[in-house]
């Protein structure tokens, strides 16, 4: 992998990790703001009053993946990335200033809604730009291992976010951090956003894009030829079901779940969401260099079938795993079964479509499936716990796995599919290996 290639992906993946800390730290930090805009009472519902303002956010991801991945295919993947990093910081400094309600009333409620709304429009179309990005500025032979850096990003934002409410909690009282400590992190994210914009005006424009015509090309980032792709459309939002649960269950609602439920204090829990976060986020190229040598589907199929059977007797055994050790060891179990879907679900997604729908096709299938199931993951889960069911979320998880195991049974294999080719009737291609071969045949 070139000089040029590595630049593009460091500077995609430095703003993929501000983009995803700005926006997991409003989950990581829920436990101490929840109570701060809603009237005194019920600790859980609070708590399920702020995360429904979090889903609330993953229902403007479609609406941001359909702008900005429209942009992203009329305007080029740099004009997209450096809008979205611009949202995400108007977002985090709404969220550091939002009055409390005993200030504002529900007045606060209302900027925090707006600031969700904001962060759901730009991560809506980060998620599309940076896998498309990170996905054409790779080699061919490449792509699974340059395109799991988005996760590594992701996991890396994650990573800083848990980081500084460690450092946070060991240095500030209880009272202080839900008094006003919990803002701290949103002015940091405020300016990491400041930095990347800057970064990001400066950035290249991916080859495979720059080549393609794509600009050129009439009709493209419309809602009208996407239809065309409506097929990659829907195996994009089904074979994200499973994957996109699974990965909020065992990130962002782990800490609250290990806290909540386990009965494990919170900085404890904290810490195991950390370590396991950094193991995990280690993984993810190494999976991705192996999609490279023996292709996505046995990547995905393993997650699958691990996440379907595996799902239940994790969570059971981590509600009673209330000390470090035996809850680290069954986060990673969880989070290495997960790094199946995490680890290549951008390269595969951007292999289904042509360049010249590319960014509006990976943004607005996965946004949509995002948002009915990845953004209500923590909110279903609550609402088990208060109806007093909670192992019933842990079935919920399992069976929206064993969905995707069946789609991703029946997919086709992309590792070999040529990004630089639109194939006639909206099919890619792909490129025979065999014997060094550079025959284009038609995708079966």
């Amino acid at each position: 992998m070139g000089r040029e290639q590595w630049k593009k992906i460091w500077v995609g993946s430095a703003g993929n990790m501000v983009e995803w800390f700005d926006w997991f730290v409003y989950a990581t930090f829920a436990v101490y703001f929840a109570d701060s805009f809603f009237p005194e009472g019920n600790e859980t519902a609070n708590l399920m009053n702020t995360m429904g303002i979090f889903a609330v956010g993953f229902f403007m991801r479609p609406v941001g993946g359909w702008l900005l991945g429209r942009i992203g295919d009329r305007k080029g993947r740099k004009a997209a990335l450096t809008l979205t990093v611009t949202l995400m910081s108007a977002s985090a400094i709404l969220i550091a200033i939002a009055p409390t309600y005993d200030v504002a009333g529900y007045g606060g409620v209302a900027v925090l809604m707006l600031a969700r709304l904001l962060q759901g429009l730009s991560v809506g179309g980060e998620y599309a730009a940076s896998a498309t990005y990170l996905t054409e500025a790779s080699a061919p032979e490449k792509r699974g291992f340059a395109s799991s850096f988005q996760y590594v990003s992701m996991t890396a934002g994650q990573l800083v976010g848990l980081g500084l409410q460690i450092v946070l909690q060991r240095n500030m009282s209880d009272a202080a951090l839900h008094s006003w400590g919990w803002r701290i992190p949103f002015v940091v994210g405020a300016l990491g956003a400041a930095i990347v914009f800057y970064l990001r005006r400066s950035m290249l424009e991916t080859e495979v894009y720059a080549e393609s015509g794509a600009a050129e090309q009439e009709g493209r980032g419309t809602l009208k030829v996407l239809w065309q792709h409506r097929r990659e459309a829907f195996l994009v939002m089904a074979l994200t079901m499973g994957g996109t649960v699974a990965y909020y269950t065992y990130t962002t609602y782990l800490t609250k779940f290990l806290s909540k439920s386990a009965g494990m204090d919170k900085s404890t829990a904290s810490l195991v969401s950390f370590c396991a976060l950094f193991v995990f986020m280690c993984v993810q190229p190494l999976a991705g260099m192996l999609s490279d040598r023996i292709g996505r589907r046995p990547l995905l199929i393993t997650f699958a079938v691990g996440s379907t059977f595996l799902t239940v007797p994790i969570m059971t055994m981590l509600k009673h795993a209330d000390t470090f050790w035996p809850a680290l060891g069954l986060a990673l179990l969880a989070l290495v079964v997960v790094t199946g879907y995490t680890s290549i679900n951008a390269c595969v997604k951007a292999e289904l479509f042509p360049t010249n729908i590319r960014a509006l096709g990976v943004g607005l299938s996965y946004a949509v499936a995002n948002a009915l199931f990845g953004g209500t993951a923590e909110y279903v889960a609550l609402w088990f716990k208060n109806a007093g069911a909670e192992s019933g979320f842990y079935w919920y998880v399992a069976g929206c796995a064993a969905v995707s195991l069946i789609v991703y049974l029946s997919m086709r294999e992309t590792r070999d599919i040529d990004l630089n080719r639109v194939a006639a009737a909206g099919q890619p291609r792909e490129r025979s290996q065999q014997a060094g071969a550079t025959t284009i045949t038609p995708a079966s």
